[in-house]
């Protein structure tokens, strides 16, 4: 797939850092760790993928705003533009060895999301999509599933830690949805499992409480692949609020439902 200008330059920024990662996920018993809180750690790997995201990405289009995981937002010269990026989405994962983390990097325009790329580099796996252009996987044209049986659907969720507080809201969720559906994941990776639902792997997630940077590439992967997304509270925002619901057409409504308490 011929991709625009922006759509390139993250792709080169995107596979740039997950190179860096790489080295370090093979000696992750000696990465220099420290922690944020409670089982949010940070790591120095992590800082220096974003330092590469930002020169890459900067490099490429000095004018445009910031917002990193790592370093906060900064506005640019041109104000509708600006780059939302995770350097390190499922730093828990990377930092046991799990092979399940990814660099998501998105364009905003105008406060709408138009360009996405969720680069897992442990597996070679490159998501990416052009608002109106579709989702690709690699090469390949994505689609999400054609599942429309709950009790064939296999969902993803994130499960809050460290006593934060949407957790009792989601235990809630998983105990309404878990005896009608095929089962349920939790990856550790939000921005993973959007490029899951999009690729037809997982036919439905949902999380609350995350950050802008942990679901803006995810999102338009999912809308891209003919999926639906919406805020778990209707009339809020998915970027603002951090809670969404996304799946395929055919479960959507009756997903909804359940994680909304809808009867």
């Amino acid at each position: 797939m011929q991709g625009s200008a922006n759509l390139n330059l993250m792709i080169k920024a995107a596979r740039r850092a997950g190179r860096s990662l790489i080295k370090d996920f093979r000696e992750v018993e000696q990465l220099q760790v420290s922690t944020k809180g409670p089982g949010d750690f940070v790591t120095r790997a992590d800082r220096e993928a974003e330092r590469l995201l930002r020169e890459e990405l900067s490099a490429g289009r000095p004018n445009y705003g910031w917002l990193g995981e790592e370093t906060g937002a900064a506005e640019g010269k041109d104000p509708t533009r600006r780059w939302i990026v995770d350097p390190l989405d499922g730093t828990t994962n990377f930092l046991h060895g799990l092979p399940h983390w990814a660099v998501s990097v998105a364009l905003e325009y105008k406060g709408e999301i138009v360009a996405a790329v969720v680069f897992d580099a442990a597996k070679g796996e490159l998501f990416h999509a052009e608002k109106g252009q579709g989702a690709y996987l690699n090469d390949q044209r994505m689609r999400v599933s054609g599942r429309s049986r709950m009790n064939e659907a296999l969902f993803a969720t994130g499960v809050p830690f460290g006593a934060r507080p949407a957790l009792p809201a989601t235990l809630q969720d998983i105990a309404r949805l878990m005896p009608g559906s095929a089962g349920l994941r939790r990856w550790g990776a939000a921005s993973l499992d959007l490029a899951y639902v999009a690729a037809g792997r997982l036919d439905g997630f949902w999380e609350r409480g995350l950050q802008p940077w942990d679901i803006a590439a995810g999102l338009l992967l999912v809308q891209e692949a003919g999926g639906f997304a919406e805020p778990i509270r209707p009339g809020s925002s998915m970027l603002e609020t951090g809670s969404l619901i996304a799946a395929n057409a055919g479960l959507f409504e009756s997903f909804t439902k359940i994680i909304r308490n809808e009867g």
